[in-house]
């Protein structure tokens, strides 16, 4: 008699995967495969991707423009648009291998640019190029008809498509690269499709996204978000959450323990019992940044040119686990995950939900550094290198 075996699927949703050197050593990319290819069952082979940070350091002062093409007359039209637009540095079809598994895929290429600013307007505009980026993203998603900007942060990219982990990491040479910083994604969609602009990471500038959950407030953030002039057309609900930690971190300046409390807040009775300073700010945030709160069961990894953060939603509906050894932190769905590259950390422990692991790199580590945490805040344990956030400061 014969029996039908089924392969196990994680019902808890996607797998994450994050590593990052906080003395900014590059790490091989063959660890962020490992990581995430552990996770396989927690995939339908719908999609999976990488985010890299530090893979041009020779274009490092340029915007990394990854273009996802259907057609060649679709990247044809990116590439007048960006004749005009900006400043060419260099160009190049992005390396991929042929795999058995993947048919037809999308035509991918790079673009090494600046902001073109006219004139007297150049040196008044300086400190606007990310809004001119932005600006040139959302216009190429909503207006280039079969185009779509895959990443377009300085000295990082994401790769990403239809397939299982191992599929995509051949397709795209993952073990080919070196970065300071790597995510990556394993997805098993639920409510929205799976093609191969939908796959995570999502970004916007040098802000990557992974997502493991549903977004049921996906509605309500969309229409915030387009308040500021941001559109959602990737049919993925992960989409606004990188665009709201651009909003809420870049435009209006908030730290990152703040952005975490507006997107994954605590609830009223929480708020209620707060103490008066701290129950103040927390009930302006909720009035202020209402449509920018998070609602559904999640787990995300964020990263930027500088740091890695791991956030759960505030009932922890979604495993999250974090590592450290050295000057090397990890995070990822599974345990297991992490001790496959790490077999003996030197700490481990699964995050409390709502309060995010923040890890920056060393100052001066890498060019182009950011930081966007507030200054030696008390909850904060400061390791000789990097920061965990075990109770976000106010």
């Amino acid at each position: 008699m014969w029996h039908l075996v089924l392969k196990n699927k994680e019902m808890s949703g996607c797998g994450l995967a994050g590593i990052i050197h906080t003395k900014g050593e590059l790490l091989p990319g063959e660890l962020i495969i490992k990581s995430i290819c552990l996770q396989e069952e927690r995939g339908n082979g719908l999609g999976a991707g990488f985010a890299a940070y530090g893979i041009y350091p020779e274009y490092k002062d340029f915007y990394a423009f990854h273009i996802m093409a259907e057609s060649k007359e679709a990247l044809e039209r990116v590439e007048d648009f960006l004749s005009h637009r900006t400043f060419l540095g260099y160009q190049e079809p992005i390396p991929t291998r042929k795999v058995k598994t993947i048919k037809n895929p999308p035509l991918f290429k790079r673009y090494f640019v600046k902001p073109k600013f006219e004139g007297e307007l150049a040196e008044a505009c300086e400190d606007f190029e990310d809004d001119y980026i932005v600006n040139l993203v959302m216009e190429i998603n909503e207006k280039i008809e079969g185009a779509y900007v895959v990443s377009s942060g300085k000295n990082m990219g994401a790769f990403k498509g239809v397939g299982y982990p191992d599929e995509i990491a051949e397709f795209f040479r993952i073990d080919e690269y070196k970065a300071y910083i790597w995510t990556a994604h394993n997805r098993f969609p639920t409510n929205t499709p799976g093609w191969w602009g939908g796959a995570h990471p999502f970004t916007i500038l040098d802000w990557s996204i992974v997502h493991n959950g549903e977004i049921s407030s996906y509605g309500t953030n969309r229409r915030y978000l387009e308040l500021f002039g941001y559109k959602c057309t990737l049919l993925t609900d992960t989409e606004v959450v990188a665009y709201i930690l651009d909003l809420l971190i870049r435009k209006h300046g908030l730290p990152i323990q703040v952005a975490c409390k507006v997107m994954a807040p605590p609830f009223w009775m929480e708020i209620d019992e707060a103490p008066p300073e701290e129950k103040e700010l927390l009930t302006a945030l909720r009035m202020v940044y209402g449509g920018a709160m998070l609602n559904g069961p999640f787990a995300i990894l964020f990263a930027y040119n500088g740091g890695l953060v791991g956030l759960n939603d505030r009932v922890k509906l979604r495993p999250l686990y974090a590592a450290r050894k050295g000057d090397v932190y990890y995070m990822a769905s599974e345990e297991a995950a992490i001790r496959v590259v790490c077999p003996d950390p030197e700490e481990v422990w699964a995050p409390k939900a709502g309060e995010p692991v923040i890890v920056e790199m060393k100052p001066g580590s890498i060019p182009n550094q950011k930081s966007y945490l507030k200054p030696r805040p008390r909850e904060v344990e400061e390791h000789e290198l990097g920061i965990r956030c075990k109770h976000p400061a106010l």
